[in-house]
């Protein structure tokens, strides 16, 4: 398609055909037969023919010179994109003969537009819009430049074209850069904030001026509640009163206001002239953000009232000490800080407006300060003169360049109120928020301090736990049971009264520290008062309950030295309380320390005994009641200690899952028993599944699920060969996981059975909703049967569950026939006991297993 360009984007119009018909009409007047009326019309259309071409010639020439004096490049462009004409800025700005451009698509000014790219500029256009884009041109030697492109479209002939005009933005980017370059190396400050008051920019210098650490937020630094700024009279100014905020507010310039800005993180005042400049968005009425120069006057204003006024107001005075006239020179504010009349005019003056031992410390750091020039930061004690105390920051340095340190110079800072307000921090930081009690680490403090104190020759702790606390929290939900802890913290307190120190020790955990002096008795009397005090149930929600309390006894220093181990042998008595039947006290003896100093060896032994190789498992057979044939066994750990000796588990693995070693151990049972059956299975056994019990620690202080897929991946065996027992425990743990690790391992094909059940919690709301296999009956009930009516109670209603659930159901400890038979009339089919065998070795247990049926009984020498 070709395209005809305006008359007045051509060279000129058809300067050939005009000439070709002026010498057309000009031969015809040549004829001398030519009528006087048509000579006349030919002279008239030949003279309008000449005005029309001057006329013409003279519109190009203006459209020319217009064209060629605008300083920018500008295009005459199809509206497909093909260049019509380009004036002298433009040949110039892209380095190339008319003849490589006219004619030629865009592309060849800038031959990275995409392929589409006229179709928003046809959008653009179409709409009356003018077309604005940023793109990169090329001259004729491929260099590239930046340009701003402006498009707009007009008619001619018809057609429609465009006619671009292109700015060249190289000046403007070396310009931004030399711009940015002066605010980076510039002294003085810049920060840039936006609408929002956000810090978009900050230049090195006021990052410097505000002391923001490397890696820090600058955001976070320079947040309003980090400073305070005050005006040149004292007064704090409040955010809306900064200047940037005014400026941006107003839009007017803010000049130049000398301001004081306190950093109350390092508690230091600097001096500062600022100027805050709004910036306007092109086509906004508003500022969208505010640029503040900040200029260091803290020098300037060091010795001015100015000065004298702004330490006044941030409470910091001044001081220097002529050493070799012993002459001190204090700031109106120091003097006021100090008030004494009339002001110290020597460092012994000064020391003796504070306290001891604050005036010593104060004097040493004088001292050393003038013979080895060493600075100091002290937080000093005083008081003024017929008034109240106060504290003050004393700082102090040796004045920079003086070799003999003859001038010491520094600031005076009053903290009076920081001081009162960290003390009741502290206050709050060494009480219990729930009882009002001192609280564990705040016992602890005061506990050393009185133990360090030769004055006191004995004292005692009191560890107190509540007897059955948990059920009520359990009942009434964890606010009744905070509300009973208050009450009981309470009841405490009038019991012991100011016979002693008294603090929440944790949970429902109390301690009393009392000085027994002359009265070597009192420990026991306030025991026993708080014993009474508990006799009276509590109300809480509409019900009565009975708490009672276990308490144990410690005295220093016989019974520890140091206030975690005195604390800690009061413990062992509390439970030995707890174990002799609750609401008592029980005093530490030798006894429970040799008992204590077992445990503790009984821990670090048991701690090694698994890298150390000394556990071994047997296995107890689980047998058809009908006729004794084995169809699965139990796993039961056993350990032998060079030390120790043989050691059963009921020693080892209560302890084992207080401190939870339980967990590795669970975890070698876990895998040793899972490669047993694997190795029976090799030998042809034909048995179900072995059986491994699992600690609720287990349950919540690991991936189970994850570690049970590991033990059956590494012996080869399917899921259902291996059988995991839980205490009644697990029910009541946090249900969502519970049910989330039950689902993972009854997928994997695991057997699940609850052990023990009827024992604990017996939390049947749960145990319906837990996808489990079976249940184990406990020995603690069937021992009792067939003559104990409740243990056959038990027995009956456990097997109606069962039943009901639809869940398998084993018996334990069956060491009778009479049970047997009592068992198999209830209708349970499964029992393991020593009326069939013990705990065997494996290979003992194989031997059981291949042993005719009618012989099977107990064999003690493979029993451990």
């Amino acid at each position: 398609m070709s395209h005809t360009p305006p008359a007045s984007a051509l060279p000129q119009p058809s300067s050939q055909e005009t000439a070709a018909t002026l010498a057309a009409l000009e031969q015809s007047l040549l004829d001398p037969g030519l009528p006087a009326s048509a000579r006349a019309v030919i002279e008239r259309a030949r003279d309008a023919l000449l005005a029309l071409a001057e006329e013409a010639r003279t519109a190009h020439q203006n459209y020319r010179s217009l064209f060629d004096a605008v300083p920018d490049p500008v295009s005459i462009i199809a509206w497909d994109g093909t260049v019509l004409d380009l004036n002298k800025a433009g040949m110039a700005a892209y380095r190339r003969p008319p003849e490589e451009i006219v004619g030629q698509p865009i592309h060849v000014l800038n031959p990275e537009l995409p392929r589409d790219h006229m179709a928003p500029v046809h959008d653009a256009l179409s709409r009356g819009d003018t077309y604005v884009v940023d793109v990169t041109n090329m001259r004729g030697d491929g260099t590239r430049f930046p340009v701003e492109v402006h498009s707009a479209a007009f008619q001619h002939e018809g057609e429609r074209c465009i006619v671009a005009v292109a700015r060249d933005l190289s000046g403007r980017r070396d310009a931004e850069l030399r711009y940015r370059e002066l605010m980076e190396t510039l002294d003085r400050g810049i920060l840039v904030r936006n609408a929002e008051q956000r810090i978009v920019y900050a230049n090195p210098a006021a990052i410097r001026m505000f002391e923001v650490e490397p890696g820090l937020s600058l955001d976070e630094e320079l947040r309003p509640e980090r400073w305070k700024v005050y005006d040149e009279n004292g007064h704090e100014l409040s955010e809306s009163q900064l200047p940037s905020i005014r400026a941006l507010h107003t839009g007017v310039v803010s000049a130049s206001t000398v301001l004081g800005f306190y950093n109350c993180r390092l508690r230091r005042l600097r001096w500062m002239s600022v100027t805050s400049v709004p910036q306007f968005a092109a086509g906004s009425d508003r500022p969208h953000q505010v640029l503040s120069l900040f200029t260091d006057v803290t020098e300037l204003k060091r010795d001015s009232a100015l000065f004298d006024r702004a330490q006044a107001l941030a409470h910091i005075g001044g001081w220097e000490w002529d050493t070799g006239r012993d002459h001190l020179y204090l700031t109106a504010e120091a003097r006021h800080i100090l008030g004494a009349h009339p002001a110290p005019e020597t460092v012994e003056e000064m020391l003796a407006c504070l306290l001891d031992p604050d005036r010593h410390r104060l004097r040493v750091a004088f001292d050393q300060a003038v013979s080895f020039g060493r600075s100091f930061d002290l937080e000093l004690q005083g008081q003024q003169m017929e008034g109240p105390t106060f504290w003050v920051r004393v700082i102090g340095e040796a004045e920079p360049g003086n070799p003999i340190g003859s001038r010491i110079t520094g600031t005076l800072q009053d903290i009076t109120e920081r001081r009162r307000s960290d003390e009741s921090l502290r206050v709050q930081a060494r009480s219990d928020p729930l009882t009002g009690l001192l609280n564990r680490d705040a016992v602890l403090h005061e506990l050393e301090i009185r133990l360090d104190d030769p004055r006191r020759s004995t004292l005692a702790v009191l560890y107190i736990d509540l007897d059955r606390f948990k059920v009520v929290n359990d009942v009434l939900g964890h606010a009744a049971g905070d509300r009973l802890l208050a009450s009981a913290a309470r009841r405490i307190q009038r019991a012991v009264g100011s016979e002693g120190l008294i603090a929440r020790f944790g949970g429902d955990e109390f301690l009393v520290v009392c000085d027994c002096g002359e009265q070597p008795q009192r420990p026991e009397q306030l025991a026993d008062a708080i014993l009474d005090i508990f006799a009276d149930s509590f109300r809480m929600d509409g019900e009565e309950f009975s708490i009672t309390a276990s308490i144990g006894i410690a005295q220093s220093p016989i019974d520890g030295l140091r206030s975690q181990q005195l604390i800690q042998s009061a413990d062992v008595a509390m439970y030995d309380s707890k174990r002799r039947g609750r609401n008592g006290w029980q005093s530490f003896t030798p006894e429970l320390a040799e008992q204590q100093l077992h445990r503790l060896q009984l821990e670090t032994h048991l701690r090694r005994a698994v890298g150390n190789e000394e556990f071994h498992l047997v296995y107890q057979p689980q047998v058809r009641l009908t006729d004794g044939a084995v169809v699965s066994a139990e796993a039961l750990i056993r350990w032998s200690n060079q030390s120790l000796g043989e050691m059963r588990p009921s020693r080892f693995i209560d302890h084992a899952e207080t401190t939870g070693d339980i967990v590795g151990i669970g975890g070698w049972v876990l895998r040793e028993a899972c490669k047993q059956m694997r190795r029976w299975r090799d030998d042809g056994l034909d048995i179900d599944r072995v059986a491994v019990n699992v600690s609720y620690r287990q349950f919540l202080g690991e991936d189970l699920a994850s570690s049970v897929a590991a033990a059956l991946s590494e012996s080869g065996l399917p899921g259902h060969a291996l059988e995991l027992e839980f205490t009644e425990r697990v029910l009541i743990e946090d249900v969502p996981d519970t049910l989330r690790t039950f689902a993972i391992l009854r997928d994997l094909g695991v057997v699940l059975t609850i052990d023990d059940f009827g024992e604990g919690y017996s939390a049947l709301n749960y145990l319906r909703r837990l996808p489990i296999h079976g249940l184990k009956l406990s020995q603690l009930f069937v021992q009792g049967v067939p003559h104990n009516q409740s243990d056959v109670a038990v027995c009956q209603a456990v097997t109606g569950i069962a039943r009901s659930l639809g869940l398998g159901l084993v018996a334990e400890g069956v060491e009778t026939e009479q049970q047997r038979r009592f068992l198999l009339d209830l209708g349970v089919e499964i029992g393991q006991g020593f009326l069939f065998s013990a705990g065997l070795l494996p290979e003992a247990f194989h031997q059981y297993c291949l042993a005719p049926t009618p012989t099977k009984g107990p064999s003690i020498p493979a029993m451990l």
